[in-house]
């Protein structure tokens, strides 16, 4: 396909459906220049509706990674369109999209591929607090360690549990490299391999795995284990953030949001897309192949610029509100790119880990 078809293909996609499936929505004014906005206010829901029309066709163009209910220049809700700005014709796609569609407004952001994101790197004096460095003690193959962040606290039936990410705590799924897969029951340490020179001896084990399989079957990224008594916080207080709620918080487009990870340490932003679906792509093990590429829909997106706010290293942070006293959980951050950053809403995270688990999922706070 010549780029000249490409670009006819996606106007033809985007207005084909548009004229087709939307003719009934119509622009509603945005919340105000201050004003929140989640997914019950009118005008998310509009831009939903059309998501709903044009997001699968829209995917099955290469460069686009995904979209999400956002705000334009002018704080109107708006359509968002992820645009691999990598690719050859961006520029030509990016012009190629329509101001809007049936009233709706349309923006794209052009961003680097999303992709699964692996400071506090210092070996704590225990009962550790979370926001740190750690991961799976075998998380070593093809030449390089890895490592993510020990995020926060959870609670099912009584047993606390660290929350971080799949792909930080059982995403080695071929002997591989290493020669060994992620058990139930292996040694979750802090802090991550990366951060002891490879060498486990130089870390502690602060939890045991507990596979919850999120991947590649469910729409959160995220795996526990089972803290060893004695070796963290059992308020469950993250670094720089201290104790959170136990109550969780809906997001709503611009909140305030913060936390606390292994690589960028205490970072705050706001949120700037909701209900996103996304392209998020995997690895079999550490540094290793291609194990599959997962979209995700319902997801939070936040400002990332510079990747100031989440990098590599910092997949299993917990996303909390930006208050100083027992803040609320928002999301569990699992990828990102040098623009923005996903989550998994919270409320996704912890009823799925309520039926893994056999129990209700809460977060250990106040």
């Amino acid at each position: 396909m010549t780029r000249q078809q490409f670009i006819r293909k996606l106007t033809q996609t985007v207005l084909g459906l548009a004229v087709a499936a939307v003719t009934q929505i119509t622009a509603m004014a945005g919340p105000g220049p201050q004003a929140l906005l989640d997914l019950e206010h009118p005008s998310a829901r509009a831009v939903m509706a059309l998501q709903r029309k044009v997001t699968q066709d829209m995917m099955q163009l290469s460069p686009v990674l995904g979209t999400a209910v956002g705000l334009d220049d002018d704080g109107r809700a708006a359509l968002i369109v992820y645009v691999d700005n990598q690719h050859r014709a961006m520029t030509e796609i990016v012009e190629a999209l329509p101001a809007e569609i049936e009233g709706i407004p349309v923006k794209a952001e052009p961003t680097d591929k999303f992709v699964a994101f692996a400071s506090h790197t210092a070996k704590q004096t225990t009962p550790i607090q979370l926001g740190t460095s750690g991961g799976w003690s075998k998380d070593l193959a093809n030449g390089y360690c890895c490592g993510g962040t020990l995020g926060s606290l959870v609670q099912v039936n009584g047993v606390q549990y660290i929350m971080s990410n799949y792909h930080v705590f059982e995403s080695d799924i071929v002997t591989g490299g290493n020669g060994i897969m992620a058990q139930n029951g292996d040694p979750i340490i802090q802090p991550g391999l990366i951060d002891v020179s490879c060498n486990a001896a130089g870390a502690q084990t602060v939890a045991t795995l507990h596979k919850v399989s999120s991947l590649p079957g469910s729409n959160v990224d995220v795996s526990v284990a089972q803290v060893v008594s004695g070796m963290v916080n059992t308020s469950g207080a993250i670094l720089e953030i201290g104790t959170i709620s136990k109550n969780t918080l809906n997001a709503a487009l611009r909140m305030g949001v913060k936390k606390s990870g292994r690589t960028t340490g205490l970072s705050s932003s706001s949120i700037s897309g909701l209900n996103a679906t996304v392209s998020v792509s995997y690895e079999n093990e550490c540094a290793g192949g291609t194990a599959f590429t997962k979209t995700f829909t319902g997801q939070l997106v936040v400002s990332n610029r510079g990747s100031k706010f989440l990098n590599a290293g910092d997949s299993g942070s917990l996303m909390v509100e930006n208050v100083s006293t027992n803040p609320r959980a928002v999301g569990l951050l699992y990828a990102g790119s040098s623009t923005s950053a996903i989550a998994n809403p919270i409320g996704q995270v912890l009823t799925f880990l309520g039926g893994a688990l056999g129990g209700t999922a809460t977060m250990v706070g106040n």
